[in-house]
């Protein structure tokens, strides 16, 4: 397998340590990947030009989403992502929140590096910061207890965390105390957290 990501990008942050969690790391080589760049690969790979996208075979799989239900499903299921029933749909949708919060802040650094000088919209810029906040304090999570196998929404939620301390979109401490004990516990006992932390 291929996957395309690159140091910076918290959804294919997402992808690596499931990867670790699933004991599949070594079966995998990262392709490091500029999607800025017109000549990179992953326009050929990905029509979206977006990241991560897995190759497998003969067979193309793109969205973090997609790739981690791919990778729960290999790994003969249930593991990162419940095979069923209300558990299945309510950690759906916790990581569809932490891909919601990870959308805004990659929109307010896109409205700061693609928009020229003195053009930026500083109201959009406060209404995707409004967003990662109602949602950061919508998250439930105080304490974490999954160990070494978190679902996709814990991933996510901590992939999150770590992109916001990286890019300094909101200072998320501020407004989500109850979550700095989730992550010291999440860092402290999940497989690659340390080796993929966000980095240009």
């Amino acid at each position: 397998m291929i996957l395309y990501s690159s140091p910076p990008s918290p959804f294919g942050r997402k992808i690596k340590i499931a990867l670790s969690c699933l004991g599949m790391r070594d079966e995998v080589t990262i392709k490091q990947t500029n999607t800025m760049d017109p000549e990179d690969d992953i326009r050929g790979v990905n029509p979206l030009g977006k990241i991560p996208a897995l190759v497998v075979d003969d067979m193309v799989l793109f969205d973090s989403r997609t790739i981690l239900d791919y990778l729960d499903a290999r790994a003969g299921g249930g593991k990162i992502l419940p095979a069923s029933g209300p558990d299945r749909y309510a950690v759906m949708s916790m990581s569809a929140l932490a891909d919601g919060i990870l959308d805004a802040a990659v929109l307010v650094i896109y409205e700061d590096r693609l928009r020229p000088e003195g053009m930026q919209v500083e109201s959009f810029v406060t209404f995707q910061r409004d967003k990662i906040i109602r949602s950061l304090q919508g998250i439930p999570m105080e304490r974490y207890e999954s160990g070494a196998m978190p679902d996709i929404a814990e991933i996510g939620v901590a992939c999150a965390l770590d992109y916001l301390d990286f890019r300094k979109q909101v200072e998320w401490r501020d407004h989500a105390p109850h979550l700095v004990e989730w992550k010291d516990g999440f860092a402290a006992a999940v497989p690659g957290y340390a080796d993929t932390m966000p980095s240009d």
